[in-house]
């Protein structure tokens, strides 16, 4: 075991009575370790009980033959830290995170742990922790919240609470509407009830491999989620247990290309937050893994949009997915899509996992899914598939291979999770934008922006904070035709790249979401919708063409063609470059001032640097 080094032989005698003082007995030393990394902070709603969960997780540790050692990290609640300076250490607490499992589970040699995430960076932080470490992990989120409700029907999550700020702004409610929607929109303990980059995050662990089957829709607070803790404790003894498993189930094993790329195909599916591409680009940098924005599109091109979850227009939040078949309905239906099986194998017996009834049936709903394709390719066994858009080979934590894990789930509600033929859209929910406004890329959910929005050209209206975006939107300066532009909030500049709820909701509050596109080298809340584009690379802060912007130019954005524009010419370009002066924000906080100093940008995962 990994952990014999901290309690084995005669040398180790100080270690174990140190260790002894924590309670553990001559029995003990003979099991296997296992890190319990739990995110518990009682200022999350998603977070405040999973203190309670790691109980019950270390409960069935102890049982199931292992010692469980519960360990913190800390988390930063977006919402609340949203439209103030709080922002700035969201993106930030994502290396922390990352920097503290790491130190945990390597300084003491753990065997295995169990992750117990829910919200945000915390997600990401923990994924790129257990690369680091790269013992055997499973992630047990704490799981979504239900959606909100008020007494005339009217379905709620966060993004109508701060949607309603731009509407009492703009007059179109009162006081009382107001603090009725404050009220209602949270009702319970969960990772905001939409598909949020919370949400997004804890489907994604399911679809590559490292979580359990309704690890991102169960909801939080039930006994099913209870029970989905208890199993995951069990499997993670099982794994740690045996020399053979703990090798096979290492988390690079899991979390690679393969593992990547269902994650990216799962996001386009469900049209995720656009976070998920700025932290899965992170992850793949620290599993090693070449994945450039380009891939993305790809992906798309080949997934169709199938569930429209809120704040994409819709009133579907995640307990609504967990009733219509869950994630795993989801990946059974994008395996249909055309030729996309995803499978690269000599022969079906490869990925089958053996000769039992259920591989059995895996092959005989293989064969099935062939029926649906189309211009394909021979594999070497006879069946026929291409260029594997999708991995149903890829192994997964509970050791079946994704292929055997989604082969007998089925869509019970077609009107919540629809099919291939009757999708929203016959392409993915997120798009990368190339165009010499983003010449390295530039992030836009789909999902979330009306039919009208997405051929346009508007005019420049410029902000070099968030803060003065806020004041210009709610004052009255942006109208319809404009393009809000929000600069120096990138990684470097921001720095910390603040994410865009307040003034995109602001927009739509006021009803201008059908008449202004907004964009930023910053980036947005899971629950933002509209008309919004990230992750604008190169940033301003690096000197990026967003940095040249003036009030009045025109700027065109195509979804069909992927294309974000200034429509000015370019001798006048370079006449304002050789003037530009890039602006310094002053930065009190020394972590914050690290940060900008190692931080890279949008396109790169936002990653700290470490060789300078």
């Amino acid at each position: 075991m990994r952990s014999d080094i901290i309690k084995s032989g005669y040398q180790r005698a100080p270690h174990r009575s140190l260790l002894r003082a924590t309670g553990l007995k001559d029995s003990d030393f003979n099991k296997p370790f296992i890190g319990v990394a739990n995110s518990y902070i009682d200022i999350i709603p998603g977070h405040f009980f999973l203190n309670k969960y790691a109980e019950i997780v270390k409960e069935e540790i102890r049982k199931a033959g292992g010692v469980p050692f519960e360990f913190n990290t800390i988390g930063v609640d977006d919402g609340i830290a949203m439209g103030h300076g709080g922002m700035l250490y969201s993106l930030p607490s994502r290396e922390l995170i990352a920097d503290a499992i790491e130190t945990v589970m390597n300084a003491h040699s753990l065997d295995a742990m169990i992750c117990i995430p829910n919200c945000d960076k915390i997600v990401p932080g923990m994924l790129m922790g257990a690369l680091r470490v790269n013992v055997p992990t499973i992630f047990v989120s704490g799981g979504p919240m239900l959606a909100g409700k008020l007494e005339d029907g009217t379905i709620l999550d966060l993004n109508s609470a701060f949607e309603a700020v731009g509407a009492y702004a703009s007059g179109k409610i009162d006081e009382k509407r107001l603090h009725e929607i404050e009220c209602n929109a949270c009702p319970s303990g969960g990772s905001c009830s939409g598909m949020f980059t919370a949400n997004s995050m804890n489907t994604l662990c399911e679809a590559m491999g490292v979580a359990l089957e309704g690890n991102g829709t169960i909801p939080a607070l039930t006994k099913e989620r209870e029970e989905l803790l208890r199993k995951a404790a069990r499997r993670i003894v099982e794994i740690a247990l045996s020399e053979e498993k703990s090798e096979k189930f290492r988390f690079r094993n899991i979390l690679n290309k393969k593992a990547i790329t269902n994650a990216f195909v799962v996001d386009m599916a469900m049209g995720g937050s656009t976070n998920t591409v700025l932290h899965m680009l992170a992850i793949a940098k620290e599993a090693e893994v070449e994945f450039d924005l380009n891939k993305i599109n790809e992906i798309a091109k080949n997934v169709a949009h199938i569930a429209k979850i809120a704040p994409a227009l819709s009133s579907v939040h995640m307990e609504d997915i967990n009733k219509a078949g869950g994630v795993s309905a989801v990946i059974n239906e994008v395996a249909k899509r055309n030729s996309s099986l995803g499978m690269q194998c000599d022969k079906i017996e490869d990925f089958s996992g053996g000769t039992d009834a259920k591989s059995a049936n895996l092959q005989k709903n293989l064969q099935n899914l062939h029926s649906h394709t189309a211009n394909t390719g021979i594999c070497g066994g006879g069946l026929e598939i291409d260029n594997s858009i999708l991995h149903l080979d890829a192994l997964t934590i509970t050791g079946e291979t994704l292929g055997e894990r989604i082969v007998n789930a089925q869509i019970k509600d077609t009107s919540i999770i629809r099919t291939n033929e009757n999708a929203y859209s016959q392409v993915g929910g997120l798009k990368i934008l190339f165009g010499n406004l983003c010449e390295q890329g530039a992030v836009l959910k789909v999902a979330a922006v009306a039919d009208s929005m997405k051929e346009f050209v508007g005019t420049a209206v410029c902000f070099n904070s968030q803060e003065e975006a806020i004041k210009g939107i709610a004052g009255g300066k942006v109208k319809a035709g404009n393009v809000v532009v929000i600069r120096y909030e990138g990684p470097k500049g921001g720095p910390g790249m603040q994410e865009m709820l307040s003034p995109t909701s602001l927009i739509m509050g006021m009803g201008l979401g059908e008449s202004v596109a907004l964009i930023t080298d910053g980036r947005f809340s899971g629950a933002t919708r509209g008309a919004c584009i990230g992750h604008v690379s190169p940033e301003a802060a690096e000197g990026g063409l967003i940095a040249l912007i003036e009030d009045g130019d025109k700027i065109a954005i195509s979804v069909s063609k992927g294309s974000l524009e200034l429509l000015v010419d370019s001798k006048i370009i370079e006449s304002r470059r050789a003037k530009w002066k890039p602006i310094k924000k002053e930065i009190k906080s020394k972590w914050l001032k690290r940060y900008s100093l190692l931080v890279s940008n949008a396109a790169n995962g936002a990653v700290l640097k470490t060789e300078l």
